[in-house]
């Protein structure tokens, strides 16, 4: 394991590696006289020895000679160093929930995503840190783009790991905004499938209609490359030309402002599109944003409740406050409003076609700002909350900065199930919005 040091330097930042994509680890076997691919893990845990003690991303992370000893499969990708966020069980390391209340020895069995990587040929070197049971009580995980800042959360540490360069995937999972928001605050591609596509088996379940499993990256090709080993089916074969695409544009919810920062960046990308010939319709308003992200409160606290339940009656005082004062209010909501709630969330999520017509995706914002300053609090998820209620597939795409260096970006979201089809839209879009390559040299010249 590698030890995480105490931070040197506040205010430094790290800059993100050359993290090669997964296409470049195809090949089965690319080692000599035909033994696998070791090269990008050793690199990976260089990078962690290197970055983690200022980023902190890390949990457990395994020795190199532990890795190497464990049977490595031919796949799409052999060789592809992986983290595992810290609710989700890898084989030979612990599974701590970001909790000094859950066993500190190895599990037996990896989840059932992660035996579909190995088999692929991935290879988890660690697993990644997260806030308290993956809900809000952070953990020690700082911003690589600037470590005053909090990465977000829950699944700060696979952001963070993604971003510093150390591995180019990372698991992560998300009940209201804990993949698309630490995506947008870290500046990586963040993918949240369908609801119920990425089978949950292995994850510490805390929100039964909610959790969903999901992965980092550090660009599209990278995660739709995981999307072909995870999701079931196969993207549909429609050529996908700029000047074919119908856009929903939705500039925020209501009762959330969206951050001037934000909305510079949403109204870059649709004029970007709009550059292009797709074909942008503004969203006036979707009034039941705010019944959806209502119902979504009471559905995480009534389950978040009970699944904790076993743990707050026996360790409740290894506990933090925030997290028992949730499930006090879960264990209050009477169950009527509770089943009213998920009928009206099945209900919503069959309403695309009501709500948006036939349009390809939905372009709105991942966040209502950049990361916050300070540690302790991981922002705010109202933009992600009612597509979590939904279940809708959403995508965070990093596109610029602000002025201070943080990053922004913007999140498309897709008809239930068509996952594929909406990475394959993300690999045709991010290289026409993103302006970070540009802003680096314009940088550079001054």
């Amino acid at each position: 394991m590698v030890p995480t040091a105490s931070l040197v330097n506040p205010s430094m930042s790290i800059p993100p590696a050359n993290t090669p994509p997964c296409v470049a680890h195809r090949s089965p076997y690319n080692g000599v006289d035909g033994a696998p691919h070791f090269a990008a893990v050793r690199a990976a845990l260089e990078a962690v020895a290197l970055r983690d003690a200022a980023v902190q991303a890390w949990a457990f992370v395994a020795d190199a000679s532990a890795l190497e000893a464990y049977p490595v499969c031919a796949g799409p990708l052999t060789g592809l160093p992986i983290g595992v966020k810290d609710v989700i069980d890898v084989e030979g390391m612990p599974t701590r929930c970001g909790s000094a209340t859950s066993a500190a020895g190895p599990v037996e069995f990896d989840a059932s995503c992660v035996t579909l990587l190995r088999s692929a040929g991935a290879v988890p070197i660690g697993k990644t840190t997260t806030t308290e049971y993956a809900h809000v009580t952070a953990g020690p995980t700082r911003n690589p783009a600037d470590l005053r800042h909090t990465p977000g959360g829950s699944s700060s540490g696979s952001a963070a790991a993604v971003a510093a360069g150390m591995v180019p995937i990372a698991l992560g999972t998300q009940t209201g905004g804990s993949m698309i928001r630490p995506a947008a605050y870290c500046g990586v591609v963040g993918f949240k499938p369908t609801f119920g596509v990425v089978a949950r088996d292995g994850m510490k379940v805390t929100c039964e209609s909610l959790d969903v499993i999901g992965w980092f990256g550090a660009n599209v090709p990278d995660v739709a490359a995981v999307g072909r080993v995870l999701l079931p089916g196969r993207r549909s074969p429609t050529s996908r030309q700029p000047h074919t695409l119908r856009v929903a544009f939705l500039a925020g919810n209501p009762g959330h402002v969206i951050g001037p920062d934000s909305n510079a960046a949403l109204t870059s990308a649709r004029r970007r599109l709009e550059a292009q010939g797709a074909s942008v319709v503004q969203v006036e308003a979707f009034e039941p944003a705010v019944q959806m992200i209502e119902a979504h409160t009471v559905i995480m606290q009534y389950e978040f409740a009970r699944s904790l339940l076993p743990v707050t009656r026996s360790a409740g005082h290894s506990l933090s406050g925030r997290l028992l004062e949730v499930v006090h209010k879960g264990l209050a909501v009477p169950a009527e409003v509770y089943v009213w709630m998920r009928s009206f969330q099945d209900i919503q999520r069959r309403r695309w076609d009501d709500y948006f017509g036939n349009v390809d995706l939905i372009l709105t914002s991942s966040v209502l700002g950049a990361a916050p300053l300070g540690l302790e609090y991981t922002g705010d998820s109202a933009f992600n909350k009612g597509w979590s209620l939904l279940g809708w597939p959403c995508l965070h795409l990093p596109t610029t900065v602000n002025a201070k260096g943080l990053p922004l970006g913007v999140q498309l979201v897709a008809r239930p199930g068509v996952d594929a089809d909406l990475l394959a839209w993300g690999e045709v879009i991010h290289p026409l919005l993103d302006e970070r390559s540009t802003l680096r040299a314009e940088a550079r010249a001054e």
